[in-house]
């Protein structure tokens, strides 16, 4: 069972809990941004839905995922199901430029596997 960790208390990466390593130690937790990234891409959605978003992920690991993010307030329930908040939308979001960045770094991965 996972306990949901706070800016300013220890967690993975960083003893005085600083709110950047805490945010990654949340995010970094199996399927938390896959869970995101499928609320975010293809909206609102039940459980059921949910868990065929994400196609491999058990039902115990979804429920403690959505737990994590609805008390870090990244998700919450709405009338159509679990749906992300305006914060979780905008730390998605934010990651863009991370992404982008990664492609860049795959290709140039490959260049060099091709030398």
């Amino acid at each position: 069972m996972t306990h949901f960790i706070y800016p300013g208390k220890p967690v993975r990466g960083s003893e005085s809990g600083n709110p950047i390593m805490t945010l990654f130690d949340l995010l970094g937790r199996r399927w938390a941004m896959g869970v995101l990234w499928q609320l975010c891409s293809g909206g609102p959605c039940t459980f059921r839905e949910l868990q065929d978003r994400c196609e491999s992920i058990s039902p115990a690991v979804l429920n403690s995922r959505i737990r994590d993010l609805r008390q870090a307030k990244l998700l919450e329930r709405g009338e159509c199901g679990y749906q992300v908040t305006d914060l979780g939308k905008q730390i998605i979001t934010s990651l863009y430029p991370l992404k982008d960045l990664a492609e860049q770094w795959v290709s140039k991965l490959q260049e060099i596997e091709s030398e």
